[in-house]
């Protein structure tokens, strides 16, 4: 009976160690995911147009193809090689981090000055002179490709944000943030560019005034909800590239910017008699996000003037 009894206090010691690291790797998983926000929510904003102008029947098959891909690219090639880079060259990580906010604020500035010198799109046009088969071929391999580098990004920031010198809970938190928000981004991708058939088929089938009412509003709608998340991916593309540009440049040997940003914030919250915690978030955020902005300015005349023809250049397969 000892020997049951002593049998039975290691299985519950060792029930409860497994708990606390799955609660530990849901913890890092959370704070990692919370940080990488500005990437999960451009990466929802840009999807759906790689399927504009293709078949309605299509869609979601598309949806899928991409999602498929982004699962394999951040559980079989970018987990492990972060992994790899951690363990043998974590002095890489603060560039690496780095350079995928300057990348953020390239965007995040290039969407904004667009606004004020708009181009034309040609994407959804080439429906008329390339067959849908073709078309589609296309659009995936695109967007595989765009998926490849928020990934990247969303896979290093949350490494960055992960506290912990265990190599397992490392790798299951990454994994955790992988599974999650490909799947949040990519079920919410479905939705929306199912939402306005959704809408269409309510308008024309509802029962009810009400229903049908109800399908209508969702397929007005649908422009400026799509409007609407564009322009908070692109918002926080700033905010966190931004935020990822102080913080590294803080880590390789310069704190002013943070210093300053860090106390104009705690100096607006003490003014304040409530909130102080948001409005320490929101000055902070805010500055992150106006220097991510006046970083992205800077690199696009160099990302369009130098580094796109050199890559052109080095690969005109490319091109």
């Amino acid at each position: 009976m000892s020997g049951l009894l002593a049998l039975l206090d290691d299985v519950a010691a060792i029930a409860k160690l497994a708990a606390a690291q799955l609660d530990d790797i849901a913890a890092q998983a959370s704070k990692a995911g919370v940080k990488a926000a500005g990437v999960v929510i451009d990466d929802a904003a840009v999807t759906p147009k790689y399927v504009t102008g293709l078949p309605a029947a299509r869609e979601l098959p598309i949806v899928w193809k991409i999602a498929r891909a982004s699962f394999f690219n951040k559980l079989v090639i970018l987990l492990p090689a972060a992994l790899l880079l951690q363990a043998f060259a974590p002095w890489l990580l603060t560039p690496l981090l780095m350079l995928g906010g300057a990348y953020l604020c390239f965007e995040g500035a290039e969407k904004v000055w667009h606004l004020f010198a708009p181009h034309k799109e040609h994407g959804p046009q080439q429906a008329k002179t390339l067959d849908a088969a073709h078309l589609e071929e296309q659009r995936v391999k695109g967007a595989i490709k765009t998926d490849f580098i928020l990934s990247a990004e969303i896979m290093t920031i949350s490494l960055s944000q992960i506290d912990t010198d265990s190599f397992w809970i490392q790798a299951a938190a990454l994994a955790a943030v992988a599974i999650g928000i490909t799947a949040l981004v990519y079920g919410a991708v479905a939705l929306l560019v199912k939402a306005d058939d959704f809408g269409m088929l309510l308008s024309a089938r509802g029962r009810l005034s009400l229903t049908r009412a109800v399908g209508r509003g969702i397929v007005k709608s649908m422009p400026a909800t799509m409007i609407v998340i564009a322009t908070i991916g692109t918002v926080a593309m700033l905010w966190v590239g931004g935020s990822i540009l102080v913080h590294g440049i803080r880590d390789l040997g310069w704190a002013v910017p943070y210093d300053m940003i860090k106390h104009a914030a705690q100096v607006v919250a003490d003014g304040a008699g409530t909130a102080q915690g948001f409005l320490r978030w929101f000055v902070t955020a805010g500055l992150d996000g106006i220097i991510g902005l006046a970083a992205g300015f800077v690199l696009i005349p160099i990302v369009l003037k130098a580094v796109v023809p050199t890559v052109t250049w080095l690969f005109p397969e490319k091109a």
